[in-house]
């Protein structure tokens, strides 16, 4: 080898050295660097496991890893692989939906996020405060979450909101209740300018709102002698005391008296509120007047009053109270004691007698405190005897009512004589008699009642029901089931109050009137009267009007069979004259003519006569045939009028018209109203002189009714009441049937002025 070699190796060599020894020293400086640092690694993972904190690193696609702290703190053994286990565990899905979106903002924009997890079926709730990692050695990108445990602060929290919202609700309430309040409320601040009022204090002060009042500084209690509303409020906050006070004040347009308050409130301002008392000081004074028309009325009753205080003394005493005890009216007016009132009594000999006065005295002194009103009777020297009442009133005093029972109880040994008179009366009486109670029971008989039943004593004495003793006579009925007929006559009398009667058939022949009548006392008094004799004489009468109701329909149908029978021979007379008056025969003389003229009037006279004759006969037995519809009476008037207006012409009478200015309208048979007021005109013309004048009249009632009246005038000296007669006798009585089939009347009245005066009264058609 040569030296030139050999020198490179060598020098190669030493090369290889030095480096060998430069990378052991670098070896030595590294390991070192790196012992340091798992030292520091090892302490900060010391720290992390003692921190309040663990770190949880979340995955873009929701994989979890980190410290094993965060598995215990979020309820796993082993820390989950993913979100998705977090879920399949029961986390809420909302709180874990808002994780997820706090991930995905935070991988987006780096954006930190912070969330809540309530752990299932625990009270602990965690804290995630998060951020995106900034780079690492995995290439996905991740999210480091440092999770802690806020349980404590989370309760402390939810507790505090929840007494935060318990006051704003109490706060709402109040101020709900300050705003319904019926009575003005307000706020002053510490400047005493009103700050707040409720509705009521609007309305007071007739304002459009609280704002316009705060705004404008409306005070409801205008200033008094005591000062302005505001230097009163400035008054109390000093004092730093409540006060109140009675003072008029202005509320909506009318004074009132109000009961107002002023309550500091220490270094916030001065609340008031104002009570209408207007009432109360009416009450008050009513309630005088009451106790002063109360003591008026009991004055004047004549039974004697004592009203004691509070303190036993007299307050008041009546004129009756007076003469009853007769007592000194100087020595009452000095308010003497209760026991002083009974010691007095006692000396004027009008207390009971009592071998134990003080004992006595003070029972009654425990009138004052009994929780009731006590009542007894006195029996004073000299026989006369009182109805003590003594009422504890409200203030604890006593109402003292002293009733003179004297008179009543003589009244009542009186009545018990009455009583037993009455007993003898009712037991010789003819007819049989009854009183039965409220109850249906038998109370009271006579002899006769038990003697017609054939009931025994000890039966009545138990004082049977009604329905038991109708079951009792019902064999001695002609029919049994007329026994029912006792007891409802006996409930209507006792039960319904009213009276009822009835008859009943015996057995035997006889016949009963029953009766049964309410007495005063609630009972019922049933009578019995035997009325055979009577009664057949009823039956006798009874076919005596039946014969005589047969004759009279036997008349009628005479009547109506005549009229039609004299129709034939008329309706033959009539033809034949009317043949003759028309030439037929050959030409008559004038003598003839009239002859026949007056055949024919006289003819026509008849048939209408006969008509009459058988509408009255069909009207009387209510035969007559109507059509009815609605009529004009306006209408009807004048054209009967019209008709008649030539016979008054002849007869000299001047016919007027005054008609109705809107016509009535009536529901009638029109062919039958002609009829009626053509038979009313043609009478009253007939009983009119020459020379008068007869107004027919229509005009409406306000009973629904519309009148037609026609005065009929005499001047020949004529008695009123002759032609009146006469009316009667020849046309009126068609008038009043056919008036009174259409359910109208027919009236006739003297008028020393205008004569007689005939009116036909006819109901207005419903639709008129």
């Amino acid at each position: 080898m040569s030296p030139a070699a050999a020198t490179l190796i060598v020098a190669l060599f030493g090369a290889w050295l030095l480096a060998g020894v430069a990378a052991v020293l670098w070896g030595v400086r590294r390991g070192r660097h790196a012992a340091a640092a798992e030292r520091d690694v090892a302490e900060i993972q010391s720290h992390l496991q003692t921190a309040p904190v663990a770190a949880l690193i979340i995955d873009a696609d929701g994989g979890l890893s980190g410290a094993p702290r965060a598995a215990g703190w979020l309820g796993f053994v082993d820390l989950p692989p993913s979100l998705d286990a977090l879920d399949q565990a029961g986390f809420d899905p909302g709180e874990m939906s808002a994780l997820r979106e706090g991930v995905a903002a935070a991988l987006r924009s780096g954006k930190a996020f912070a969330q809540l997890l309530s752990l299932p079926r625990s009270a602990r709730v965690l804290a995630l405060q998060g951020t995106a990692m900034a780079g690492g050695l995995k290439e996905t990108p991740r999210v480091l979450a440092w999770i802690s445990d806020v349980s404590d602060a989370h309760r402390v929290a939810v507790d505090a909101d929840r007494e935060t919202r318990r006051l704003n609700l109490a706060l709402d309430s109040l101020s709900a209740v300050i705003e319904a309040a019926p009575f003005p409320i307000w706020y002053r601040k510490e400047d005493l300018g009103l700050a707040l009022v409720n509705s009521a204090y609007v309305r007071a002060v007739e304002s459009s709102d609280s704002a316009d009042v705060v705004r404008r500084g409306l005070e409801l209690i205008d200033a008094g002698s005591e000062g302005s509303a505001a230097e009163i409020a400035a008054r109390v906050a000093r004092g730093n005391r409540a006060a109140a006070r009675t003072t008029a004040a202005i509320v909506s347009g009318e004074r009132r008296m109000m009961q107002v308050t002023d309550v500091p409130i220490e270094g916030v301002g001065v609340a008031g509120f104002a009570v209408d008392v207007q009432d109360l000081i009416n009450a008050r004074a009513d309630l005088a007047q009451f106790a002063t028309a109360q003591r008026a009325m009991l004055d004047r009753l004549s039974a004697g009053v004592a009203q004691f205080g509070s303190d036993r003394a007299l307050v008041f005493y009546n004129r009756h109270f007076l003469r009853l005890f007769a007592l000194d009216a100087d020595w009452l007016a000095d308010r003497p004691e209760f026991d002083r009132v009974l010691e007095r009594m006692r000396e004027a000999q009008r207390a009971p007698e009592s071998r134990d006065f003080p004992t006595w005295r003070a029972d009654r002194r425990a009138w004052f405190n009994a929780a009731e009103a006590a009542e007894e009777n006195w029996l004073l020297p000299g026989g006369t005897h009182l109805r003590v009442v003594a009422q504890p009133l409200p203030d604890g005093g006593l109402l003292v009512i002293f009733e003179d029972r004297t008179e009543h109880l003589q009244l009542a040994s009186a009545r018990d004589t009455l009583l037993r008179v009455r007993a003898a009366t009712l037991e010789n009486l003819f007819e049989a008699i009854g009183v039965f109670a409220a109850d249906g029971r038998l109370h009271l008989w006579n002899k006769r009642f038990r003697e017609m039943w054939e009931l025994n004593e000890e039966y009545l004495v138990r004082h049977p029901r009604v329905d038991a003793l109708a079951e009792m006579i019902a064999p001695r009925l002609e029919d049994p089931r007329q026994a029912a007929q006792i007891r409802e006559i006996v409930r209507a009398a006792t039960t319904d109050r009213q009276h009822r009667t009835g008859r009943l058939a015996l057995a035997d022949g006889r016949h009963l009137d029953v009766g049964a009548v309410p007495l005063p006392d609630g009972n019922a008094l049933l009578t019995l009267l035997d009325i055979t004799s009577s009664w057949r004489i009823e039956e006798v009468l009874r076919d005596r009007n039946q014969a005589l109701e047969e004759a009279n329909d036997l008349k009628s149908d005479f009547v109506s069979n005549m009229s039609y029978e004299l129709r034939v021979p008329l309706t033959t007379i009539t033809g034949y004259a009317e043949m003759l008056a028309s030439g037929y025969a050959g030409p008559l003389a004038d003598t003839v003519s009239e002859y026949l003229t007056a055949i024919l009037s006289a003819v026509e006279r008849l048939r209408t006569v006969i008509g009459d004759g058988l509408d009255l006969s069909q009207s009387k037995i209510g035969s007559l045939p109507l059509h009815i519809a609605p009529e004009r009476l306006n209408e009807l008037v004048r054209e009967a009028t019209q008709a008649l207006a030539d016979t008054a012409t002849q007869a000299g009478v001047r016919l007027a018209v005054d008609l109705a200015r809107e016509s009535p309208v009536v529901a009638g048979d029109r062919r039958r109203l002609l009829q009626c007021l053509d038979h009313l005109l043609r009478g009253a013309i007939a009983e009119s002189d020459a020379g008068a004048r007869l107004l027919v009249e229509v005009r409406g009632e306000a009973q629904g009714e519309v009148l037609i009246s026609t005065p009929a005038t005499r001047h020949d000296g004529a008695e009123m009441g002759e032609v009146q007669d006469n009316l009667l006798e020849t046309g009126l009585p068609l008038v009043r049937q056919l008036v009174e089939a259409h359910q109208g009347h027919l009236d006739l009245a003297i008028d020393r002025d205008n004569g007689l005066r005939i009116a036909i009264g006819l109901p207005l058609a419903e639709d008129g």
